[in-house]
């Protein structure tokens, strides 16, 4: 699997301060608030930190000065090559702390929106082709049926919404975090963007995982640190996993008063991967409610968000959303809301004979013998009380309460009809009245 960006996917270091789409105001005053805030003197440390080529951060350095808000401090720092040292002038703190007073935000260059845009085409989630090996590969610890894979797919591959259902404890969630798994490469995601006045921070190491970045050989032609923008993160496609906690308003704009300024949403932040509405139903909010918020942005790739003005602008939405619920989707959703859900897939409970496969395929891991008089016990005597329902979960439950018991009581692990009814006793809780 090619686990590559493409070169031609790089969004392309500026050269010139005009490369980067912002307006000189802007980008001066990102540059004396983080000379203030971090207290940093060098061009090569401030590059690193505005997320700007060297040459691009003197320019800039240098356009400060030409109007009087930053200057050299005479002195040439012997540690760092003989680099001259800058300062803020009085002028430049002035402006600084009352950049500050408007917004917080300091360090990396944001990205124009219409800049990101683009770069999320080139990137999209709906590019990427995937394999029944690569699926098959990422799915490989769960036994699923054939004919489960044929489905998920083509629905995987589209980058178009899915609906997982069916009885609980059959793998919805192992399945959603197996696609995730199987996407696989690599995207760039913006530190922040910039639109109508506002930064937007979009990078957050709680959901983008930082992809191993190679080494900057200063003998190599091309120095890897120019190779790409650095005011993106190169990440593997980053996965959003929500349950029962997300809400409407998890889905807006964070804005922080006292710092004046903005958080990207959870879907924003999943933009280029998957977004995992884990258990639809248990939410606050009802699920018809819950994809009515979804439409417009699963239709038409976009996505409208607001400011604390009220001012509303569009954002792409480029996201794998998968949904998964315990309930038939007749229950929870109006037949317009399914028309508008790509692919709809059923995850049942296992066959007998898959069943059996995942017990004994559990029993080995946890080095439990089989037996057989026990397992006869199990589907003859114990499942009728059932209906013969089976799920995924089972196995696991069983055998992990079957060890707790030997470990308990001292014996090797081993499979008794005995033990088995122990064991079943504690997956079920007995209907009863308890007097208060």
């Amino acid at each position: 699997m090619n686990m590559h960006v493409s070169p031609v996917l790089d969004p392309p270091a500026p050269a010139r301060l005009a490369d980067t789409g912002l307006s000189m105001v802007l980008m001066r005053d990102i540059l004396l608030k983080t000379m203030f805030r971090r207290n940093l003197e060098e061009v090569t440390q401030l590059s690193k930190v505005l997320c700007l080529p060297v040459p691009v951060t003197q320019e800039l350095v240098d356009l400060a000065r030409t109007q009087k808000l930053v200057e050299a401090t005479g002195t040439l720092h012997a540690n760092s090559g003989g680099e001259m040292g800058y300062q803020l002038s009085d002028a430049g703190k002035a402006r600084a702390l009352d950049a500050l007073s408007q917004s917080e935000y300091y360090g990396a260059m944001p990205v124009p929106m219409e800049v990101y845009a683009e770069q999320v085409k080139r990137q999209s989630i709906r590019n990427i082709q995937i394999t029944r090996e690569q699926l098959q590969g990422a799915m490989g610890h769960l036994i699923l049926p054939d004919e489960l894979l044929s489905h998920l797919g083509p629905a995987v591959g589209s980058g178009r919404s899915i609906l997982m259902y069916g009885p609980p404890g059959n793998g919805k969630s192992s399945i959603s975090n197996g696609i995730r798994d199987a996407l696989g490469d690599k995207i760039f995601v913006p530190r922040a963007i910039y639109y109508s006045g506002q930064v937007i921070t979009v990078y957050d190491p709680i959901v983008h995982t930082v992809a191993e970045d190679e080494d900057d050989d200063p003998s190599a032609l091309r120095r890897t640190s120019n190779r790409y923008d650095r005011r993106y993160v190169l990440c593997m496609r980053p996965t959003v996993i929500t349950g029962g906690e997300l809400s409407l308003d998890m889905l807006d704009l964070v804005y922080n008063p006292i710092s004046k300024t903005y958080q990207a949403p959870l879907q924003l932040k999943s933009t280029g991967g998957v977004f995992i509405v884990d258990d639809l139903g248990r939410q606050a909010e009802p699920p018809q409610k819950l994809i009515n918020r979804w439409i417009v942005p699963l239709e038409e790739g976009k996505d409208i968000l607001a400011l604390q003005s009220g001012e509303k602008f569009e954002v792409p939405f480029d996201t794998l959303v998968i949904f998964s619920t315990n309930f038939h989707p007749n229950e929870i959703f109006d037949k317009a809301a399914l028309r508008r859900i790509f692919f709809k897939i059923k995850i049942d409970g296992p066959s007998q004979s898959d069943y059996l496969k995942i017990f004994s395929m559990v029993a080995k891991k946890r080095k439990m013998p089989l037996d057989e008089t026990t397992l006869i016990h199990l589907i003859k005597t114990k499942y009728p009380t059932i209906d013969n329902v089976y799920a995924n979960y089972q196995p696991i439950f069983l055998i992990d309460q079957m060890i707790a018991i030997c470990e308990f009581e001292g014996i090797p692990y081993q499979m008794t009809p005995e033990l088995m009814d122990r064991a079943w006793a504690n997956m079920f809780v007995k209907d009863e009245v308890i007097v208060k």
